[in-house]
């Protein structure tokens, strides 16, 4: 494991926070961090009401960050309204935490084909089942309609669904925080400039 308790200083950071995050977030999977990859994805309805949830990093290149959900969901009405989104990764062992805000936009159609088709069986249905965010008669409801799913694509492809695929979160900004033990912790922000650099500033914590 790092050691997660040394300085993080300017000269320790890559110029570009893309390659910066990839280095964390290999260190929290090698550190055996359980589901290194999940996030809290914030979003806001067009009014600025928030709201907040875990998801899974799915997809990361220099686009963005790729989270999969229901197109009919909470947070995918409120990205209809207001396409900006907030991510926050924190690894408390590690004592580190990354910051992420940015324009949100739908992936292609056919990179959720992509990543549906690479599910399990079972991850599939349940996509295909859950009307994501709808208030519900039972929990009977859903297993029924599953078992009427399973009857229908035995053995068979399950194609996704119209109404579920990807999200990419574009980055304009990055913080990466490392705590320390006297509450001086260190803040690095990454601001995206005109010419597509990324300006680094530390932040008083």
């Amino acid at each position: 494991m790092p050691n997660s308790r040394s300085g993080l200083e300017e000269t320790d950071v890559d110029a570009n926070p893309f390659v910066q995050f990839r280095a964390w977030l290999a260190e929290a999977t090698a550190a055996n961090i359980v589901e290194a990859g999940a996030m809290t994805l914030a979003t806001a309805t067009r009014a600025g009401k928030p709201s907040a949830r875990m998801v899974v990093l799915r997809g990361l290149d220099e686009r963005g960050f790729v989270y999969y959900t229901n197109y009919e969901s909470r947070k995918a009405h409120e990205l209809d309204e207001n396409p900006w989104a907030s991510l926050v990764f924190y690894w408390v062992e590690l004592h580190r935490q990354v910051r992420v805000e940015g324009r949100v936009e739908k992936v292609s159609a056919q990179e959720s084909d992509a990543y549906f088709d690479s599910r399990p069986a079972d991850s599939r249905l349940a996509a295909a089942v859950s009307a994501q965010s709808r208030i519900i008669e039972s929990r009977e409801q859903l297993e029924a309609r599953l078992r009427e799913l399973q009857q229908e694509f035995p053995g068979r492809a399950i194609p996704r669904p119209p109404f579920w695929g990807g999200y990419r979160v574009i980055p304009e900004v990055f913080e990466f925080w490392r705590g320390q033990p006297n509450r001086l912790h260190d803040r690095l922000r990454y601001r995206l400039q005109h010419d597509g650099t990324w300006l680094i500033e530390r932040l008083a914590p």
